[in-house]
């Protein structure tokens, strides 16, 4: 989710949704360490529960970049085991890591000595030719005496040659069954699972067979499945249920704050084209977007126009859906 879950994606998330954990994108424990930290890793209270996901192989950086996120405020730092990229693996990190499960193991120890947030781990269910279950259960057995508190398994295995990050999320096939049966003979520890999970329908359904799913790419495709995660998923009767509208309206005082710092909109605006996915006018509202929030000086009140762009151009035939009312 790189160039995706930043804080402002995460900011329009929460409106959406209280109760589901949000990640950051996955940031090198270098740029954690010695980068410009509130550019890097700086949110806005209201985005959390948060997560810091780090990329790194070096215990002590490791260890460093949880002292840092526990100051920071981040409710849990994640060790990314699972990005199968080249620049990832030249600096031996991501997927290619499984294959050094003791490495990842002192990692996790160093890091839960040192902080009191939960430390988790998100890895693949192999790696190009090792893609055994036993395998992947050697290496969640290695690191789980560390203490790591979460398992979040992608059930693709990753190629670490021949595919690129894009293909990998999509070609290798999902084999759901080895991370259910990774819960059923670990019952002890917390497993979660990834990869191709696309409504809520279907996070309902792994919840028979693990502790927790986690929605990726579609989280970004089309983010409203999450505005019935806090009463459908979390049980929250009281959760209100806003419409697409409200929630780009809760943007418009986000946008104009992040402008008067010197921010642009797209910035904010960019994440906002698929809220109306699969809806009536959702294309004029993109085309509005598109062509107008990159321009110098635009305002959040292309965010406005943009939805009455989108009203004008719904079927007559369309109903209209009132907002319920939100606090940003």
């Amino acid at each position: 989710m790189m160039d995706r879950t930043d804080r402002h994606f995460r900011f329009i998330m929460r409106q959406m949704t209280k109760k589901t954990l949000l990640y950051t994108e996955m940031v090198t424990t270098g740029a954690v360490i010695h980068g410009e930290r509130e550019r890097i890793i700086g949110y806005n209270p209201v985005e959390k529960p948060l997560v810091l996901q780090v990329g790194g192989d070096d215990p002590k950086a490791l260890t460093e970049c949880a002292r840092i996120a526990e100051g920071e405020g981040y409710d849990e730092i994640n060790i990314n085991v699972g990005c199968p990229s080249d620049r990832v693996q030249n600096g031996n990190f991501g997927a290619c890591l499984m294959s050094q499960p003791e490495l990842v193991a002192e990692g996790v120890d160093e890091m839960r000595k040192a902080v009191k947030i939960p430390v988790t781990v998100k890895h693949r269910i192999g790696i190009d030719d090792f893609d055994s279950y036993e395998f992947m259960l050697k290496f969640v057995d290695t690191v789980s005496q560390s203490g790591a508190d979460r398992f979040s398994v992608h059930a693709r295995k990753a190629f670490l040659q021949g595919l690129s990050p894009k293909e990998n999320r999509t070609v290798p096939p999902l084999r759901y069954e080895d991370v259910y049966r990774l819960k059923r003979e670990r019952p002890d520890l917390w497993i979660e699972i990834n990869g191709g999970i696309r409504s809520l329908e279907a996070t309902q359904e792994h919840l028979q067979h693990v502790d927790g799913v986690m929605i990726g790419r579609a989280a970004y495709e089309d983010p409203y499945i999450f505005a019935r995660a806090d009463k459908e998923i979390f049980k929250d009767e009281s959760a209100i249920i806003p419409s697409r509208e409200d929630v780009v309206l809760a943007c418009v005082d986000y946008a104009n704050a992040w402008i008067k710092k010197g921010g642009r909109l797209h910035a904010i605006s960019r994440h906002l084209l698929t809220m109306f996915a699969h809806q009536p006018g959702a294309r004029a509202f993109r085309r509005y977007i598109s062509e107008n929030a990159p321009r110098a000086g635009s305002d959040a009140n292309i965010l406005l126009d943009a939805l009455k762009r989108m009203q004008d151009a719904k079927p007559q035939h369309v109903s209209e859906i009132e907002p319920t009312s939100i606090s940003a």
